[in-house]
């Protein structure tokens, strides 16, 4: 009785043992999964390194337009200054003129 019972017990450990482990077709099963994360994982990588070019492009545009708004600007204000003096000038000889005009009205 007690060979029988030693015998069903480990006849029962061995397949427990057997059953427990990987197969072979586990292992490769494992290792396909293994490689399509790490193909997952590089085209991630990859699509992110294309959208950080494609940032880094963005922002050098912005950077550019906003040079190039700023260089606008400036222009606009020497314009503006520039035609603040003409007007100053204008007024001045619009002054001159009356004072003349004044002078000649007096005689």
């Amino acid at each position: 009785m007690k060979k029988c019972l030693l015998v069903i017990s480990m006849v029962f450990a061995i397949a427990i043992a057997f059953g427990g482990c990987a197969t072979k077709g586990d292992l490769e099963m494992v290792q396909a999964q293994e490689k399509m994360i790490g193909i997952k994982a590089d085209q991630a990588a990859q699509d992110a390194q294309e959208a950080k070019a494609a940032a880094d492009i963005a922002v050098q545009k912005a950077n550019e337009a906003a040079i190039r708004t700023e260089e606008a600007i400036n222009r606009a204000e020497e314009r503006e200054q520039i035609a603040a003096e003409k007007e100053r000038i204008a007024e001045e000889k619009i002054h001159q003129a009356e004072a003349v005009f004044q002078k000649s009205m007096e005689k």
